[in-house]
């Protein structure tokens, strides 16, 4: 304790002159910077409203361009499925789902791949998906042979 009070008392004129001194320092940046924000008021208010809006419209922009997903789960088979007694046995021994019964039915009406994902709300790859599975459990290579399987099958209308 007697150290410190010894040094203190020693250097007291140095602590004093170096306090002083950033005292100064802190009032001489004080007035730098009051005399650049007068200087500059109009740029600086400028600024700041610019940056401002440029994060308003990033997030309007945000808000307006993000888009709505709405999923509807909609059936697609024909009516005149209906009528048509589907081969149940072979459904169940080729493992085929209802999702897939839908993309090789309509598939037999030409529909290309991207208007059966518009008309299942789904994507294109999910599409096919479906096709080199239906592909693999019917053991066929094109679209042409696996809507004739399916016909010898029972899994689609022979109409189609």
């Amino acid at each position: 304790m007697r150290g410190s009070t010894n040094f203190l008392t020693k250097n007291k004129s140095v602590i004093l002159y170096g306090l002083f001194l950033a005292i100064m320092l802190c009032l001489l940046k004080w007035l730098e910077l009051r005399f650049i924000v007068i200087n500059h008021a109009i740029e600086i208010y400028a600024g700041a409203i610019a940056v401002i809006f440029t994060g308003l419209g990033i997030w309007l922009a945000l808000k307006l361009t993000k888009p709505k997903t709405i999923l509807i789960e909609k059936e697609v088979l024909s009516e005149k499925l209906e009528t048509f007694l589907i081969n149940e046995k072979e459904i169940i021994r080729l493992n085929i789902s209802k999702r897939e019964l839908e993309v090789l039915q309509l598939m037999s009406e030409g529909l290309s791949n991207q208007e059966i994902a518009e008309r299942l709300f789904v994507s294109l790859n999910t599409i096919k998906t479906h096709n080199a599975r239906l592909f693999a459990k019917l053991e066929v290579k094109r679209r042409t042979q696996a809507i004739e399987i399916a016909k010898k099958l029972g899994l689609i209308p022979q109409s189609h």
